[in-house]
């Protein structure tokens, strides 16, 4: 039997910022929208009925940006989910500018930082934003300044927490001189361990650890692999168990795959039914950290 339609409630629960508790198991919005994250979807029906599925299946975390679109995710999340079931926590993230399919410019200009968050504001149709997140620390604009700008958003109340995305311990640290960093979103997978030090770091201080491109596996995936035997093992298809790993990982875990596909969407959160064996997660570690210092 293969896992298809399961519950998020299953996956525990995790307080982002201390106060704003949601199912660690959620939802990511970039592929809601069309080819290279560029306008709308392929199938817009599909993608609302996608949407509208989550509540359904206990997922009460979305996660989008200003940039998917541009602005078209948070448009779709708004039309399908408007006005929002109670305890729905949406986050967002500012700070990439978008010029064409699959070009990604970070401006982090204190002044377009406060318009863009404005911006999701008006998009998403809300008075607040439960979770902002600066999607890249502008390189050509002091990292302060940047920091000081997103203080500035959370004292006049236009966001209730704000979080980081693809930082380091130390960018980690300065930020945190001048906000409480709520969460991180940094690539990390079975075998694409990067940021173990920074998910170590964050689980030490109780700060969400958003992974992006939870289910990548590489050639972990394949027919006669590890994943593909485990996946017979626990009557799941591989990418359950790459999800599931990635769940038991650490309690500070807050993967979002994404789907524009109903189908897909039940099969990723039938993930939080699967509980690993601790010999069984170990194994899998063991066989991603090789995968990962092998990788040129």
């Amino acid at each position: 039997m293969t896992h298809s339609s399961g519950n998020a409630t299953r996956s525990g629960n995790f307080a982002i910022g201390g106060d704003l508790t949601i199912h660690r198991l959620g939802f990511g919005a970039m592929r809601l929208t069309g080819s290279g994250i560029w306008g709308p979807p392929a199938d817009h029906d599909e993608a609302i009925r996608t949407l509208k599925r989550l509540p359904e299946l206990g997922v009460n975390f979305i996660d989008t940006a200003d940039a998917y679109g541009p602005d078209v995710s948070e448009w779709l999340i708004r039309e399908a989910l408007h006005p929002y079931p109670k305890g729905l926590v949406i986050a967002t993230k500012g700070g990439l500018t978008r010029s064409g399919p699959d070009i990604w410019k970070p401006v982090g200009r204190p002044e377009y930082l406060l318009q863009q968050v404005h911006k999701s504001l008006r998009n998403l149709g809300v008075e607040q934003i439960d979770l902002w997140q600066l999607h890249r620390i502008d390189p050509t604009v002091p990292a302060d300044e940047q920091f000081d700008a997103i203080r500035s958003f959370i004292d006049q109340k236009l966001i209730r927490h704000a979080g980081l995305s693809e930082v380091s311990i130390e960018d980690i640290k300065a930020a945190s001189k001048f906000f409480n960093v709520a969460t991180v979103q940094n690539r990390y997978n079975l075998v694409d361990r990067t940021s173990e030090d920074v998910l170590d770091y964050c689980a030490a201080r109780n700060i969400g650890f958003i992974p992006w491109f939870p289910l990548a596996a590489g050639d972990l995936a394949k027919p006669g692999s590890i994943l593909d035997t485990m996946a017979g093992k626990y009557g799941a298809h591989p990418s359950q168990i790459a999800l599931a790993w990635v769940l038991k990982r650490s309690p500070v875990m807050l993967p979002i795959p994404g789907t524009s596909k109903v189908v897909h969407l039940e099969q990723n959160v039938a993930a939080a039914d699967i509980t690993l064996s601790d010999e069984d997660f170990a194994a899998l570690d063991s066989e991603g950290r090789k995968a990962f210092q092998s990788t040129p």
